[in-house]
């Protein structure tokens, strides 16, 4: 595992690197709930690392409750429902392999309760700058394509527009959370489809109800779009 610390990506520090690669042995089931990580010396000295880096990304784990720490008892996988599987680094770590099939259905039907409401909402509380916002969305998606890093930003912006258009800061704070599953499930399929759907026309069709004002027109767009997302993720060959 110290290898592919020191091997990930330049800009992530080490200690963030390890709790990546701690993180994503956790979600894949390579340590499970219960299991003893070791003592910070004893875990530290295996995987080639300062104490301090290592202790660093366990903090990192237990603010996302994926481990609990204790002096002398060591560090221990926590049970799965106290993970923050919303988290946004979660939800990458989760999808950096394959991802659970029932977990996928579970946050698409967290989406459906989220979004269809949200874009009710910006339906009726939206400004001309959340249109353009949305416009901009589009435009990249168009652009990039949704197989590219580029193309896959506009469509979490779209996506978390909506949300901040809601005119609800309860329904805003969750916009991170939304925002990296809709980034995390279409850089999946992107790169497990052969031949990936591209969804511009639904969401272009869902600006347009948003921007009609008609909130129930704007519901019944949110859920063909997630519908057809959700059907994209089933037919994944991985």
């Amino acid at each position: 595992m110290a290898e592919r610390a020191r091997g990930a990506p330049p800009s992530l520090r080490l200690h963030t690197a390890m709790a990546r690669d701690l993180g994503i042995a956790i979600l894949s089931g390579k340590f499970k709930p219960g299991d003893n990580l070791g003592g910070e010396v004893e875990r530290s000295g295996t995987l080639g690392i300062s104490r301090t880096a290592y202790r660093e990304a366990i903090r990192i784990l237990v603010a996302k409750g994926l481990v609990e720490s204790r002096p002398k008892a060591g560090t221990h996988v926590t049970p799965r429902k106290r993970w923050n599987v919303l988290d946004p680094d979660v939800l990458g770590w989760m999808f950096s392999g394959k991802p659970d099939e029932k977990f996928i259905q579970d946050l698409f039907e967290l989406r459906g309760v989220i979004e269809p409401a949200a874009a009710a909402l910006a339906a009726e509380r939206h400004t001309a700058a959340h249109l353009e916002a949305m416009d901009r969305a589009l435009d990249g998606m168009r652009e990039y394509g949704l197989s590219v890093p580029e193309g896959q930003e506009a469509d979490q912006n779209f996506h978390t527009t909506i949300l901040e258009a809601a005119g609800n800061e309860a329904l805003a704070s969750l916009a991170s959370s939304v925002g990296a599953a809709v980034s995390w499930t279409t850089r999946f399929k992107q790169g497990h489809s052969a031949n990936p759907r591209d969804p511009l026309v639904e969401h272009t069709q869902l600006r347009d109800a948003i921007a009609s004002r008609d909130p129930a027109f704007a519901i019944a767009k949110m859920q063909e779009l997630l519908s057809l997302a959700l059907h994209d993720m089933a037919m994944v060959q991985v």
